[in-house]
């Protein structure tokens, strides 16, 4: 087969292959890279992989991916005659744990394809799946950033089924409830007059209660990528499911993404997170983004008990610049504020970083957020009272 035979086949198992990788890559975007190719040519690596990248990639956060899909599938020919003496070298050198974008590429590239039907005549095998809580039990316990293609998919499947049931607040609004512990006098009067002046039963009122507001401030820098990936899987959930959430993300400045997370379809609903984030892995200002929403949004979305929960690891490019100033305002704006830090799964931690040390005075609970485990414990803690809150020596 010639080379431009070939490239229709290896086209379309690359994109099979960044679709087994986590990359919403379809029949549309393949058809796009095709004509990519035949515009740019083959003479030039770069120019080839700037042609893909610009057509099978919408996300930033996929660009690592790709670029090490592209290293591994579209390498040289005749790599494959060095391998087995690759193999024997391997021995030799000092082991290094891969990326978390290399390992999930070389999972999806080297995925099991599903068994084979038996033919006719014989026998089927039967699987064992004793360990199926086994492995249940080790997900819900692996750290986000040391799992893998096939584990993040199922680890954003369990979120999607997470529900937060806050604990519900007494509003200044009443509805009728017959056996209610407040007389209306106003509508007793007004069905006395609609029976000619007897006093019929006296109507009663309850005061309405509802859930309170919730408010996430997500922190999108380098440091906080990986897990931000997965917790904008959360925050989409509780977006979908409940009602007056508020989604803001920060890096170096602060974007409400609380309608593009409205969208059912999470790839559409990331997709337009992804078109209006100027910053996503970048720096982190997080004394000026706290700043940003208590001057812009606090008076908008903190009411009725509010419940913010602040995620981020607390590594602020400033040096904590204005950021006691404003965790303090921003805690006596809501009733409760809780400090999500995937730090903390470390048992040694200690806030040495200077950010960390203007947060942790103002917050209401300091918490992890590094698996899955994490998660339903902070949906339970959520459901009851706040902890009591203790100033840092």
């Amino acid at each position: 087969m010639s080379a431009a035979g070939a490239l229709p086949a290896n086209l379309i198992g690359f994109a099979r292959l960044l679709r087994r990788a986590g990359l919403p890559v379809g029949p549309a975007e393949t058809l796009a890279a095709g004509e990519a190719l035949s515009l740019a040519g083959l003479s030039d690596r770069a120019t080839a992989h700037a042609a893909l990248r610009a057509t099978l990639v919408h996300r930033r956060e996929h660009f690592e991916v790709f670029d090490h899909a592209f290293d591994l599938w579209w390498r040289d020919p005749e790599a494959g005659q060095h391998a087995r003496a690759m193999a024997l070298l391997d021995g030799f050198r000092e082991k290094t744990k891969p990326p978390p974008a290399a390992r999930r590429v070389q999972e999806a590239l080297h995925e099991r394809r599903p068994a084979r039907e038996p033919k006719p005549g014989e026998q089927k095998q039967e699987l064992d799946v004793a360990m199926t809580v086994s492995e249940q039990e080790r997900l819900r316990t692996m750290d986000f950033e040391a799992m893998g293609a096939a584990e993040i998919a199922e680890a954003r499947r369990q979120i999607a089924r997470l529900v937060l049931p806050l604990d519900d607040r007494p509003t200044r609004r009443f509805r009728p409830d017959p056996r209610g512990p407040r007389v209306d006098l106003r509508r007793t009067i007004r069905n006395s007059l609609r029976s000619g002046g007897d006093v019929p039963a006296l109507a009663r009122t309850r005061r309405r209660v509802k859930p309170p507001p919730l408010v996430a401030l997500c922190d999108i820098s380098g440091s906080m990528t990986r897990y931000a990936q997965i917790l904008l899987h959360f925050l989409h959930a509780l977006a979908n499911r409940r009602a007056r959430v508020s989604v803001f993300l920060f890096g170096t400045r602060l974007t409400n993404v609380t309608r593009a997370l409205l969208k059912r379809d999470p790839e559409v609903a990331f997709e337009m997170v992804a078109r209006i984030l100027p910053d996503w892995s970048g720096g982190t200002r997080i004394g000026d983004s706290l700043a940003a929403f208590n001057r812009l949004w606090a008076r908008r979305v903190l009411a009725q008990g509010a419940v913010v929960l602040l995620i981020t690891d607390g590594l602020d490019r400033q040096g904590a610049e204005g950021l006691a100033e404003a965790a303090a305002r921003l805690r006596r704006s809501c009733r409760r504020l809780v400090w999500l830090n995937p730090l903390l799964r470390f048992e040694g931690f200690q806030p040495r970083s200077q950010g960390a040390r203007a947060l942790l005075p103002h917050v209401h609970e300091h918490r992890p957020v590094h698996n899955l485990a994490s998660l339903k414990a902070l949906v339970d803690s959520l459901s009851g009272q706040p902890a009591p809150h203790r100033r840092a020596a």
